[in-house]
């Protein structure tokens, strides 16, 4: 178990070293720091000072260097469209609103998919497993952005129930929360169905029922268990692309969260806050996945014994 652990850990930390060389090439790449970030009629003299300022000046791999050194540290400058805010500490300072708007969309993906794709499994050709098939070809079809809107037009707008925008009160987040985890509970709940599916035709589930083991137990307590290393396998990547992926919804929705600040970022062309999002995402999809692989060890027991 601690060398699959060690494992894992290695293979993030070697895949967010990656991220910041894309991160630092493309910042490159996109052109001059100094023709974006200046003024068209910025003198020689403050040319000059910024080049030495931000070590332009330098060769390409000492200047990846310093960004690398500064990354760890958690500097990346000061932000250029909000003056005087650190650029990562402007960002951590939105990452509360987006982890309260991710984690109330994880739990209704959770609550509504996994109930819903075991009895789509246990009702094998019925109505209710036809329904679940529908309503999953239907989220997956639907653009968030599209249905954020929609969400707001009838909830807000024709029935007057919740808020369309902004961030105050638990009802501010419902409309986004659901309009983010519409896609994810479709999926979920398909990838739930066809893993109960293949282990609810298992020789040991059948010898279960033959013992005379209640329909409840065999399915939730036997089935349940062996079938959830795909959902759970799933669950980190839902849990992470539930994060970075409220960037369209943050803004239809007016929550101050980091995708909205990615957004303005990216319109402002604030390098610093840009580069900040890009690493804060990346390490909260390192830590979703390596939560997961530490639920492999609680649910999978050939793990723990190596």
């Amino acid at each position: 178990m601690f060398r699959f652990l060690v494992t894992r850990i290695s293979s993030s930390l070697f895949a967010l070293l990656i991220i910041t060389v894309i991160v630092f090439l493309l910042s490159h790449l996109s052109g001059s720091p100094v023709d974006a970030l200046l003024p068209d009629d910025a003198t020689q003299e403050q040319i000059d000072s910024f080049v030495r300022e931000w070590g332009l000046d330098q060769p390409l791999w000492q200047q990846y260097l310093t960004f690398l050194v500064n990354a760890v540290q958690g500097n990346f400058g000061t932000s250029l469209k909000w003056p005087g805010e650190d650029a990562m500490g402007f960002v951590l300072d939105r990452m509360p609103a987006t982890l309260k708007l991710g984690g109330l969309a994880i739990l209704i993906s959770v609550v509504i998919a996994l109930p819903l794709g075991i009895a789509a499994a246990v009702y094998r050709g019925s109505a209710v497993d036809h329904g679940a098939q529908m309503f999953a070809l239907l989220g997956q079809s639907m653009p968030n952005f599209w249905l954020g809107i929609i969400l707001i037009w009838v909830f807000s707008v024709w029935l007057g129930w919740l808020p369309t925008s902004g961030m105050g009160t638990f009802a501010h987040a419902i409309l986004p929360a659901v309009a983010i985890a519409w896609f994810q509970v479709s999926a979920l709940a398909r990838l739930t169905r066809s893993a109960m599916l293949e282990v609810l035709d298992a020789e040991y589930i059948k010898l279960a029922r033959v013992k005379g083991v209640s329909e409840g137990m065999v399915v939730w307590k036997h089935a349940l268990r062996n079938a959830a290393v795909v959902p759970l396998t799933y669950f980190g990547i839902l849990a992470a692309s539930i994060l970075t992926g409220s960037v369209v919804i943050e803004t239809v929705y007016s929550w101050p969260g980091m995708g909205w600040v990615a957004l303005e970022a990216i319109r402002g062309r604030d390098f610093p806050v840009v580069q900040a999002v890009i690493i804060a995402y990346a390490v909260v999809y390192m830590l979703s996945n390596l939560f997961v692989d530490l639920l492999y060890v609680v649910v999978d027991p050939r793990i723990r014994r190596g």
